[in-house]
């Protein structure tokens, strides 16, 4: 095992160095050209694969010295044996006669370095670059290893709050429908019976009947919220709302939003039927408010075990950078959710020719959505 940097430290601990060498003379050489080094040096020899093994197993090394051709083996073979390990130290190679294809070779399995013995001087030089690039890379791979782990915790935590915020948006629907819903409803009918009542009295029952329709606006109101939050229509399945949400669109703004989709109902797994349905409602909000289009067509498909859905418009689109802007919650939203979901989500735009959303998930649910069904 490599010593971390913070461990390492020259003024009071020598460099470990395990020498794998059968040569008593070569081995003595390399003592005395570390002997000469400003650090110290602690030199280990070992000549067998079992007694590196044992030595890298046992021992708290900062590289491993190896010759090139030792008795049964070479270099190369105690490099192969060292992988078998969690983690190991460098590997310099040292040796008196080694061609070039072997020493490039060596270098593009990983070894740090390469020494002829006939510049034994350079040695210290040697050990003390790889052992640099050593600790070098184990910084970098433990940066790239905790970003890594951040990148997921962040993820999770999105998908966290994502799959909180359809669990209230369900709960807030359901109040509505039970008690503003309710109460709106029992208003009505108490209006109703005062402008029964109201005995010829016509200024009662023109406010009666003004205060009717103000109620008929807030039930209509509340169901439109009601379904923005926990679209019913989902039971139905994806196919229905997808359609139901074309027909809205098009009464409110004009656009024709015509829905390509096979007769027969998806195989699309339930807890995947969410993330299709959000991605079809977030890309029509951002076709009104962006595209200043005259129609849109959504398509969905099954391919393959494969879920297609396609939002097209023929509007401006959108300008080339434009979806890379800190502002695009929106979009990184449905793309986040789609990779949670075991999908991708793709937009291809061009200005002046419209912009299509198109996501791609696996009927089965290839990965957990964080989320349960609708």
């Amino acid at each position: 095992m490599i010593a971390t940097p913070a461990d390492f430290d020259t003024a009071n601990k020598p460099v470990r160095v395990l020498h794998l060498e059968d040569s008593a003379a070569d081995h003595e050489l390399a003592r005395l050209a570390l002997r000469r080094a400003p650090v110290a040096h602690e030199l280990t020899q070992v000549d067998t694969l079992a007694a590196l093994m044992q030595a890298l197993r046992g021992g708290q090394f900062d590289l491993v010295l190896a010759d090139y051709r030792l008795r049964g083996f070479t270099a190369i073979d105690a490099w192969q044996q060292a992988q078998t390990l969690a983690a190991h130290p460098p590997f310099v190679l040292l040796s008196g006669a080694i061609g070039e294809a072997a020493a490039v070779n060596a270098l593009h399995l990983g070894f740090a370095d390469y020494l002829l013995k006939d510049d034994m001087a350079r040695l210290p030089h040697v050990i003390a670059r790889a052992i640099e690039m050593a600790e070098a890379r184990c910084a970098r791979e433990q940066a790239a290893a905790e970003l890594a782990a951040s990148e997921r915790r962040l993820a999770e935590l999105a998908e966290h709050l994502q799959a909180t915020i359809e669990e209230e948006r369900a709960a807030i629907a359901r109040e509505i429908h039970d008690d503003v819903g309710g109460a709106l409803t029992a208003a009505r009918f108490d209006l109703a019976w005062i402008a029964r009542h109201a005995g010829g009295d016509a200024a009662m029952a023109e406010h009666a009947h003004s205060a009717n329709e103000m109620l008929q606006h807030a039930l209509g109101a509340s169901q439109r919220i009601m379904m923005n939050l926990r679209p019913p229509v989902l039971d139905q399945g994806l196919v229905a709302a997808v359609r139901w949400l074309a027909q809205t669109f098009e009464r409110r703004t004009g656009m024709r939003c015509a829905v390509l989709a096979p007769q027969q109902p998806l195989s699309i797994a339930q807890a995947l039927q969410l993330v299709a349905y959000r991605t079809v409602q977030e890309a029509l909000t951002n076709v009104q408010k962006y595209a200043q289009a005259r129609q849109v067509r959504v398509e969905l498909s099954e391919h393959e075990g494969l879920m297609l859905l396609e939002v097209c418009d023929d509007g401006m689109g959108v300008a080339p950078g434009a979806l890379g802007k800190s502002h695009s919650f929106g979009l990184r939203g449905l793309r986040e959710r789609a990779r949670r979901a075991g999908g991708w989500l793709d937009v291809s735009s061009q200005q002046g020719r419209g912009t299509c959303v198109v996501l791609t998930l696996p009927v089965a649910g290839g990965a957990d959505t964080g989320q349960s069904p609708p």
